[in-house]
């Protein structure tokens, strides 16, 4: 087993995050400061600025619980761990706890997927993986508090217990996930794939096969314990549900979000050249458009694990869209960072061309410091 690049993966953590530092700090001053003004940076101002969107939902039920149907749309572990953290620091500490909760995520992160494909692909795809990860242009979901980079933390620490064969460690990692988002029931597949495989190539025995499936149970389980929950606290188990149907959602086929959105850029009522709902629908378009094809090309360069599980996350992605909505694919920029097998693929197609690494290496970062400011805009 090949050594971990303890080192090489701290200082990319570590130059990353002071990265978007920097771009808080300019973008506060370019767009908050009057002209030519020596009036000092207002620092709680300024260490408040990423409080946007879903961070503030996240901080307010970490804060004050759930209080409407609307808030259980949010899964629980992400406030939870939060509140767990800022109940003895203080009210002042939320939205820190949370910032700091996430960048640890993301840290352990970047070491659990270099151990998941550093045997199978080397230690410069491996490298490359993380790089690619850290500068995506809406990398910076992961910096913020939002439950993203615990989200990736937990899917792909249990990918890692399932490849090295410690499936109860495997089902409580799958539990975290299933209370951090509801796509983590698609974990049941991959799990099931994998041991199918081990028995395959192992010859395992019925009675070994059966107590290493029990463990499966504890994925689904995560989400019981939300529903029992949301039982006690508002008198229905599944009131999660309605709450994610109460946004602007609708089970779809999966080409339908794709049409409208073509449309709208091209054909049927196209968006004036330069508005940002046609900024907003490219970027978001290219997004889902861009990962399918690494899903599609990367089916026989990674695990096939990984790529079931991709699949089926990119298919949920398409299946529950705003339709008749402008935000058609919101939001799909920031679900597809858990895409992690993508990030592989993209990383071992960069190694066959490199002119596409530098390229890369040229836009991600760029886009990812344009798309921040606008976050930090509130926009």
């Amino acid at each position: 087993m090949k050594r971990t690049p303890v080192r090489e993966i701290v200082w990319l953590f570590i130059t990353t995050r002071l990265l978007l530092i920097l771009i808080t700090y300019i973008s506060y001053i370019l767009f908050t400061a009057p002209k030519y003004s020596n009036t000092p940076v207002d620092v709680f101002a300024l260490f408040t600025s990423w409080n946007h969107q879903e961070v503030t939902s996240y901080l307010q039920i970490a804060q004050y619980g759930y209080r409407t149907l609307a808030d259980l749309a949010f899964f629980p572990l992400f406030p939870w761990l939060i509140a767990s953290i800022s109940h003895f620091l203080g009210s002042w500490s939320y939205l820190l706890v949370g910032t700091l909760i996430s960048n640890a995520a993301l840290l352990g992160t970047l070491f659990i997927i270099y151990r998941l494909i550093v045997d199978v692909v080397g230690d410069d795809i491996a490298q490359r993986t993380l790089l690619y990860l850290c500068i995506f242009p809406t990398a910076f979901a992961l910096f913020v508090s939002y439950n993203t980079a615990l989200y990736l933390l937990l899917i792909t620490g249990t990918f890692l217990a399932i490849q090295r064969q410690n499936w109860w460690l495997a089902g409580l990692a799958g539990l975290l996930a299933a209370l951090t988002r509801p796509d983590s029931i698609f974990l049941v597949i991959s799990y099931l794939y994998e041991l199918w495989m081990q028995r395959t190539h192992s010859g395992l025995s019925l009675r070994t096969l059966l107590y290493t499936l029990l463990p499966i149970i504890l994925i689904p389980l995560g989400t019981i314990i939300y529903a029992v929950y949301c039982w006690q606290a508002f008198g229905d188990p599944l009131a999660f549900v309605k709450a994610l149907g109460s946004w602007p959602h609708s089970l779809i086929w999966p080409w339908q979000g794709i049409w409208q959105v073509l449309s709208e850029l091209f054909w049927f009522h196209p968006q004036p050249f330069g508005s940002a709902i046609q900024a907003c629908l490219f970027l978001n378009l290219s997004a889902i458009l861009g990962f399918t094809l690494l899903a599609i090309l990367g089916w026989r360069k990674i695990r096939t694990s990984y790529s079931i599980w991709q699949c089926c996350l990119l298919l949920f992605m398409l299946e529950t869209l705003a339709i008749g909505n402008r935000g058609t694919l919101l939001s799909n920029q920031y679900f597809v960072l858990t895409l992690f097998p993508a990030f592989i693929t993209l990383a071992l197609l960069s190694k066959q061309y490199p002119r596409l690494h530098y390229a890369l290496l040229s836009i991600f970062p760029a886009l990812q410091a344009v798309l921040g400011i606008v976050f930090l805009l509130n926009r």
